[in-house]
């Protein structure tokens, strides 16, 4: 039974063994082609990689681009053209010594004077204390001006004492001129509005109605203030 198997597959034996060598003959065959494109394949490498190298070297000294040139360097003019003058001859003015010196002190920090009258004891503008020549005469017509402003007794007390003061500041005034402080012209001025104020007294003195009373003391009153100012000037 064996045999006739042996037998049956020897064709198939055959036919095995002639595929497997075929199959070693053409996997040799194939691996010869391989090796030999391989070795193709690495001399071809090198020869195109120094090529190249080559190609890159050439192209690196041909590529070589000229720098540009700057366009204000031609617009600059040259240091040899430009006309400079020497410091000696240049049109600045030198200072002096004095001139620098006082400007330092100047520059100190210093508090300004204040204006006029804000203080006290630093007055620049000088207070006359003196009293006026005629201040006697103005201090006797201002306290009679006053009690004519005021409500007073009677008609007549007031008129006589507008006579007393009349007399009074007549006294005063010729000490003055004959002392020699108090020229002519100005006691006849005062002897003048003293006459007028007695006037108007004596109307005051003879008037009835409210309304003409009213009135002549208050002229009254303006000739007494004429007076002050008069002896005021003396």
């Amino acid at each position: 039974m064996v045999k006739l198997a042996v037998k049956k597959q020897g064709p198939y034996l055959f036919l095995l063994q002639a595929s497997f060598k075929l199959s070693k003959s053409m996997a040799s065959t194939l691996v010869l082609q391989f090796l030999s494109s391989s070795t193709n394949l690495n001399v071809a490498v090198p020869r195109t990689y120094s090529f190249n190298v080559q190609n890159n070297r050439r192209t690196m000294k041909c590529s070589s681009i000229p720098e540009p040139k700057d366009q204000f360097l031609d617009l600059t003019p040259a240091p040899e053209s430009i006309n400079t003058t020497s410091a000696e001859k240049f049109p600045i003015e030198k200072r002096r010594r004095s001139e620098i010196i006082r400007d330092r002190k100047q520059r100190g920090i210093e508090k300004p004077e204040p204006p006029n009258f804000e203080i006290g004891w630093k007055r620049t503008k000088e207070i006359n204390l003196e009293k006026p020549k005629g201040y006697v005469i103005m201090d006797f017509l201002e306290k009679f001006e006053g009690l004519m402003a005021r409500e007073f007794g009677s008609k007549e007390l007031l008129a006589k004492t507008g006579e007393i003061v009349a007399e009074r500041a007549r006294e005063e005034a010729e000490v003055l001129r004959d002392e020699g402080k108090v020229e002519e012209r100005m006691v006849t001025e005062l002897f003048r509005v003293l006459k007028l104020m007695e006037m108007d007294l004596a109307m005051v003195k003879a008037s009835v109605k409210e309304e003409t009373l009213s009135e002549r003391i208050e002229q009254a009153r303006a000739r007494c203030r004429q007076a002050i100012l008069v002896a005021n000037s003396f």
